[in-house]
């Protein structure tokens, strides 16, 4: 099982991904930004999806997470519930 990590961590390696997928400065991006708002093409969301479940470790639920639309923070949020989830805690 992977480690459950803080809050911050997950941020920070979420933010790390968009960055790099994007090919934008790590600085732009904020909580309250979508993949859109950040100019991330549909393939390129699909990638920073399937990258983060990939670092983390996890596989995100199939409903119930609008990444279209959510925010960069909704992501955060997602990780951190579904790692709650596997270590026996609520998300």
């Amino acid at each position: 099982m992977t480690q459950v990590l803080s809050i911050d961590d997950v941020r920070g390696k979420v933010h790390a991904i968009i960055a790099r997928q994007g090919k934008i400065d790590g600085a732009t991006i904020r909580d309250e930004s979508t993949l859109r708002d950040l100019g991330l093409a549909s393939l390129d969301a699909i990638e920073v999806i399937f990258e983060i479940e990939e670092c983390f470790d996890l596989t995100f639920p199939e409903q119930g997470i609008d990444f279209a639309t959510g925010t960069v923070q909704h992501l955060v949020d997602a990780v951190v519930a579904v790692q709650a989830a596997g270590a026996g805690g609520k998300p």
